[in-house]
């Protein structure tokens, strides 16, 4: 195989995308007869992505991880506060013009392809739609993208069912980048894939970040992934964000008790290291019945009469938890 195609792009600082206060909530059916009840799937959020940095959101089923996926995609409104791509509200009567710049690669590669169409169809189609491209332009592109992402020229004329579940991933990733997006959602994209394979694709997605200068949105729920992968990692629990920091901190010295369950639960490399491993106690509660004051409290082993009264926040500093009595808290 010949040497990758050298694609580059500048480096910068400044965010390419911004969030404030976003939130995302459903109308949900209370049954006959009744008012429907308000689920609130993401409940105030702020962020930024960086270009050639990723920020990791992780946590349990529920937590409104995928909502945030689909808002920051452009596939869902938010219901309330303000999404900015390169200092631009997001705002739906733009999303066909800004959508190019941020794309997203799902979770499961088998079912993120059309399995009547050959690869090449499958790459080519968002020039279709997007570019004024010639045919031939078109398919200078796609073969060039195949070539980028690991994967041989012939591999432009066969079809999905012909893949593994690793190269049919390594199609999606290039289906993604064929509009030269700025901002790449990865909505769990390595959790459908074997453990043989996982470090593989996460380290193309490295070698992609660092060649393009992308601006990855990472979702997870594996935080030995997201040690990997992350720059920065926002802490999710019930569409709220209770912890937030760089990786290195929040990995050495975690503050929010749910984080500290979490990564006791995480296998480690050292099989000799002292582990305290936490079980929480209860069920995760019910989005739509969130408890009063900070709503990890009923499974939190360090709740007190204040954490059942009031909501704690997230504060400014750049490694802070929503918790009246964090650990590790310098």
């Amino acid at each position: 195989m010949t040497d990758a195609p050298v694609m580059t792009a500048p480096s910068a600082t400044a965010p390419v995308m911004q969030a404030t206060a976003l939130q995302r909530h459903y109308e949900v059916s209370g049954g006959f007869m009744r008012k429907p009840r308000l689920l609130k799937a993401v409940a105030g959020l702020d962020f930024q992505l960086t270009p050639g940095k990723t920020l990791a959101v992780v946590g349990e089923s529920g937590c409104g991880k995928s909502t945030l996926a689909r808002m920051v995609a452009m596939i869902e409104e938010p219901t309330e506060g303000t999404l900015t791509l390169d200092g631009k509200q997001v705002l739906p009567d733009d999303w066909a013009d800004l959508r190019q710049s941020v794309q997203i690669v799902f979770q499961d590669p088998y079912g993120s392809l059309n399995p009547r169409q050959r690869i090449g169809t499958i790459l080519m189609e968002p020039l279709v739609i997007n570019t004024k491209l010639t045919k031939a332009e078109r398919e200078a592109k796609a073969r060039e993208m195949l070539q980028l992402v690991g994967l041989r020229p012939e591999h432009f004329d066969r079809y999905p069912h012909m893949f593994s579940g690793g190269q049919r991933q390594r199609i999606a990733i290039a289906r993604a980048l064929m509009l030269d997006p700025k901002v790449l959602v990865l909505d769990e994209p390595v959790s459908a894939l074997d453990l043989s394979i996982q470090s593989a694709i996460l380290n193309l997605l490295t070698e992609l970040q660092d060649r393009l200068q992308l601006a990855y949105l990472f979702i997870s729920h594996d935080l030995g992934v997201v040690r990997h992968v992350a720059d920065e990692v926002i802490v999710m629990y019930l569409g709220r964000a209770v912890e937030r920091g760089s990786k290195a901190a929040l990995f050495a010295a975690p503050q929010h008790p749910y984080t500290v369950a979490l990564l006791s639960a995480t296998p480690q490399a050292n099989p000799g290291a002292e582990k305290r491993r936490i079980k929480l106690k209860g069920e995760l509660p019910s989005p739509l019945a969130v408890p009063n004051g900070c709503a990890f409290a009923p499974r939190c082993w360090k709740a007190q009469d204040t954490c059942r009264a009031k909501t704690p926040e997230l504060g400014a500093a750049p490694h802070s938890a929503a918790c009246f009595f964090p650990e590790n808290a310098g």
